[in-house]
């Protein structure tokens, strides 16, 4: 079985204004090949620290994938610090100058002197073609192991990945594929949910789980290694249903699906509508549902209603309804939502109301939220006790909100 690494290279990259793209894509690439990524890191252009950070995962990995920093400026270092972390020469090679200097011709430019830099080759090493850009890359092996330098921007990387690393990637990986499961979870907490089906994952090394958590959904990911398909679903097999017969109605994804996309499959599949109202979630939820392509078949629309006055004239709720009870409260959420259902024609609405906070309007507790529904067989609510902060209540009530249809629709 061969492990990979995979080093982003880049000072840009340690900002929050950049994110790194290239590592999915590889990563994807790799486990269809059967090959597990064990490490990600980002380092600058610090050529001390990117030789070390190379010497690192050769220790760890069999395939060792560096993404950026070849380009022709004196901050491009990723060649001179993996001929430093191997011991090897750079040397320039005419063959890779007279590419550059006729790619530049083509597009009626003077090559800069700097570019030259881009035709050192690293000792031992294969040019990689590239296609979209100037800097080639390289495919350098060290014994058993070998590592691969790539161009940073993501459509030079991913043609030059794919028009010349996997093949020969294929050739030095045994017989071996990689298979997941996702499942999806709303309405535990991480804790819970880790002592419930810890049980059955722990028993097994091959499938490894891994358990995500964000603000109101649980990502559960199933990981099997085999020599064939056939070996690898059975693994999985193994160990995916006594834990979904576990989750029981709390398990709404098993392909990873989000709860908004579960939800449109659902109502599209019976030919029903829904509308929403929302107050303390600001439209997140509108948003959610119409995010995914086709919801305009059975997303009737929405209200943002935060002032009282616009739920008394835009939803039609009394006046005397919100001075007993305030926003904050089961009465208001469930009169949100039958109001909803009865302006738009929707065969179902949902709505949120609550104190996101930090401060609370109504004297209710922050983190408070009360989710309505309505529909052809009546209308009712629920309260949520939230926690984080704003953004977290927020898309905690969110969550809440599309798994409540999710159940009512199932």
């Amino acid at each position: 079985m061969l492990n990979s690494e995979i080093i982003a290279v880049g000072s840009e990259m340690l900002t929050p204004q950049r994110v790194d793209t290239n590592s999915l894509y590889l990563t994807d690439q790799l486990n269809a090949l059967g090959i597990e990524v064990r490490r990600k890191v980002v380092v600058g252009d610090d050529r001390a620290l990117l030789a070390d950070a190379v010497r690192q995962a050769l220790q760890n990995a069999q395939i060792v994938i560096l993404t950026g920093g070849l380009g022709p400026t004196e901050d491009d270092v990723t060649r001179d610090a993996v001929a430093d972390a191997l011991g090897r020469k750079l040397i320039l090679r005419p063959e890779l100058i007279e590419q550059l200097e006729e790619r530049f011709r083509r597009l009626n430019r003077k090559m800069a002197e700097n570019n030259r830099r881009q035709g050192l080759l690293i000792d031992g090493g294969e040019a990689l073609p590239n296609t979209r850009g100037t800097a080639p890359g390289q495919w350098v092996e060290v014994d058993d192991r070998v590592v691969l330098l790539l161009p940073g921007p993501p459509h030079e990387l991913k043609a030059m990945f794919a028009n010349e690393c996997l093949k020969r990637l294929e050739r030095r990986v045994p017989p071996q594929v990689i298979r997941t499961r996702f499942f999806r979870v709303a309405g535990m907490g991480e804790s819970d949910l880790d002592q419930l089906i810890a049980p059955v994952y722990s028993k097994f090394a091959n499938p490894t789980t891994t358990i995500l958590a964000a603000a109101g959904d649980i990502q559960i990911h199933l990981r099997a290694r085999g020599e064939t398909e056939d070996e690898a679903e059975r693994l999985l097999n193994e160990v995916a249903p006594p834990i979904e017969a576990l989750l029981a109605d709390r398990l709404y994804s098993d392909n990873g699906d989000s709860l908004e996309v579960v939800v449109g499959k659902r109502l599209r599949a019976r030919g029903e509508t829904l509308s929403v109202a929302e107050s303390c979630t600001g439209g997140m939820l509108g948003e959610r549902i119409t995010s995914v392509p086709g919801s305009s078949d059975y997303f009737v629309g929405g209200f943002l209603v935060y002032r009282d006055a616009i739920k008394t004239g835009l939803l039609g709720i009394d006046p005397a309804l919100i001075a007993a009870h305030t926003a904050v409260s089961a009465e208001v959420a469930q009169a949100m939502a039958e109001g909803a259902r009865a302006r738009t024609g929707s065969t179902y609405a949902v709505s949120v109301t609550g104190e996101a906070g930090p401060e609370s309007s109504t004297g209710a507790p922050v983190g408070t939220a009360f989710i309505g529904f309505a529909g052809p067989s009546g209308s009712e609510t629920s309260r949520l006790n939230l926690f984080g902060d704003r953004s977290g209540i927020r898309n905690r009530a969110t969550n809440s909100a599309l798994d409540l249809v999710r159940r009512k629709i199932d």
